[in-house]
């Protein structure tokens, strides 16, 4: 026999629901055998412990740090952290200038990097180039310890007034920049750790020398033309080719605003079609060059791209540099060290106890009020937590998730979102089968008019969740994460498993026979209309007003037909009457003529 449409949607949801299971549990395997993923998800710091870093402020000309600055670095810095995928992190600040930093688990040196990096963006010209692998720097680079960076670096030998002709000149890429005092200095520069503590101090309107983030060359660069304030928005991503193949390459494309697209624009018309390094622009990135690329075309549309040397950690890291924005005042880390859980184990036991009493308390309600029919919420709930498990942990794995007992709290309360989506629907079937539905009508007519209502109910609850996740920050976000994460396992699992289950259990003769044991017997939920011309005696007999002795008084117009008694008068012969088919009230309309 033919599966019924209703029958192949019911197998198709399941199945659907199967692949959702079966791709995240192949996702993570694949993670387990070949990347760092974890069969559970990351703990966070009030139940792991993590590190706790001290950030100093450090100014160029030695100045007082403001109260408005260090609020603006604690806002950057924790964009910066929340963008590298670590959850859970705190971020506060300490003796009022002084930056604290408390991240979840062991931080990385690209963590670090994002922390730390002030992150300036300037855009000059290219004058000049030379080799910047020396003697000096080579032998500095070999070393095992980096050199003492001066306190004050001093000026840039580029902005020495002495060495900068006179006048000077008004275009930004002129070569009239490079004197011969300033050629003669330039040879002598080397790209050591000293000579670059000089270019983040430089003057924008004047000349710098500088070297790559290698210190492979060495350069003369014009005039700053475009700073990081003009870029709206920043994102790593691979570079392609003119016929949209990819190289393979990372890079950091970058989108300025209206007034930077105009300025990129008119350097690109200046620096095409001249000569090599003239023809080249500078990506300086706290006092580095991070790219120079030649111009090759125009680019009007304000979206440049930054190539390098770049693997994807360290572009992403760059991108997110660029894209909050600099750091106002720039920092030294003053100490770094471990710090243990403030909670612990013992509080995640306790969370996870609480929880598991709460599901225990739904199975027994569940039991009681629905019988067998009680297993399939049972059943939802593990599908339920089964997905948010696989889900935590993928997102732990990708996304830098970190579980806090915050986020306990969310999925224990979800517990109790989920089971009143089950009561909601089972309770609609029961309606229905009052009002003297078969098991499989009485199914899809439930179904219909509780999806309204739980769709309703989770949509305000993702809502609040959405709000909170918003506009609050630290532990408050990670319990607004998974309410609204397991607020969709709930609208997943109520239409891809609840559902489905029970539209197959309804054609089984348990279920459809209305066993008392199964939860769903219209007889004990008092439905008064079986069928055509069908009366549930218990109905009429509880809201008729007669007594048996009238009962037998009574003329029975239609007691002859099998199945059948009517009430002659009170509630229950209007409700009956109410129920029967237009034939059968004709039928006893005659009758009761006759009877007159």
């Amino acid at each position: 026999m033919a599966a019924t449409p209703i029958i192949k949607n019911a197998r198709r949801s399941l199945i659907g629901l199967l692949v959702i299971l079966v791709a995240l549990a192949g996702l993570l395997g694949l993670g387990l055998t070949r990347s760092d993923a974890t069969i559970t998800p990351k703990l966070a710091l009030d139940l792991q412990g993590g590190t706790q870093i001290l950030l100093a402020p450090r100014t160029d000309d030695g100045g007082t740090v403001s109260a408005e600055q260090v609020q603006q670095a604690v806002a950057i810095i924790r964009q910066r952290v929340d963008a590298s995928g670590v959850s859970e992190a705190e971020v506060s600040t300490m003796g009022g200038t002084n930056i604290l930093v408390s991240i979840p688990g062991r931080v990385d040196e690209a963590t670090l990097a994002r922390i730390e990096a002030s992150a300036r963006l300037d855009l000059r010209p290219v004058l000049m180039e030379g080799n910047g692998l020396t003697e000096a720097v080579v032998n500095e680079l070999r070393s095992e310890t980096a050199p003492e960076l001066p306190e004050e670096a001093g000026q840039n030998p580029a902005q020495d007034a002495a060495l900068l002709p006179s006048p000077q000149p008004p275009e930004p890429g002129s070569t009239d920049w490079v004197s011969q005092e300033l050629l003669a200095a330039f040879e002598k520069f080397d790209c050591t750790a000293a000579n670059l503590a000089t270019v983040s101090a430089a003057k924008p309107e004047l000349p710098v020398f500088t070297c790559d983030d290698l210190r492979r060359t060495k350069f003369i660069l014009g005039p700053v033309e475009l700073t990081g304030d003009s870029i709206s928005d920043a994102s790593a991503g691979l570079i392609a080719t003119s016929s949209g193949a990819s190289t393979g390459k990372w890079g950091v494309n970058i989108r300025f605003n209206e007034e930077g697209t105009r300025i990129f624009g008119e350097v690109s018309q200046r620096l095409l079609n001249k000569q090599a390094p003239l023809n080249m622009f500078a990506f300086v990135v706290d006092g580095q060059v991070i790219s120079a690329p030649a111009m090759n075309g125009l680019i009007l549309d304000g979206r440049p791209q930054i190539s390098g040397s770049f693997t994807q950690e360290s572009a992403q890291t760059l991108a997110d540099q660029l894209k909050y924005g600099a750091l106002p005042i720039s920092f030294t880390v003053q100490s770094q060290e471990d710090i243990s859980a403030t909670l612990g184990s013992s509080q995640l036991a306790a969370g996870l106890i609480a929880g598991l009493i709460g599901l225990a308390i739904v199975v027994i309600y569940s039991i009681f009020q629905y019988r067998a029919l009680g297993l399939l919420t049972v059943a939802s709930l593990l599908v339920a937590g089964l997905l948010t498990y696989l889900l935590l942990t993928y997102l732990s794995w990708r996304q830098g998730y970190r579980l806090s007992l915050a986020g306990v709290t969310g999925i224990i309360v979800a517990i109790g979102i989920t089971a009143d989506s089950f009561i909601v629907y089972f309770e609609r079937v029961r309606d229905a089968l009052r009002d003297g539905l078969q098991l499989q009508e009485a199914v899809a007519s439930g179904w219909r008019k509780a999806f309204r209502t739980i769709l309703a109910s989770d949509t305000i609850n993702f809502l609040a969740a959405a709000i909170l996740f918003a506009l609050a920050v630290g532990n408050v976000r990670g319990f607004a994460f998974t309410l609204g994460l397991t607020t969709l396992i709930d609208l997943v699992v109520v239409s891809l498993f609840t559902h489905p289950v029970l539209t197959l259990l309804a054609r089984t003769r348990f279920f459809g026979d209305g066993h008392p044991a199964s939860g769903l017997d219209p007889r004990r939920h008092g439905a008064s209309y079986r069928g055509r011309g069908r009366f549930a005696e218990k109905a009429v007999a509880a809201e008729s007003a007669e007594t048996p002795e009238e009962t037998e008084k009574q003329p029975r117009s239609l007691a002859d037909a099998p199945g059948r008694r009517v009430a002659k008068r009170g509630r229950g012969r209007s409700r009956v009457k109410n129920q029967m088919t237009i034939a059968e009230r004709k039928a006893l309309a005659a009758a009761a003529k006759e009877e007159n």
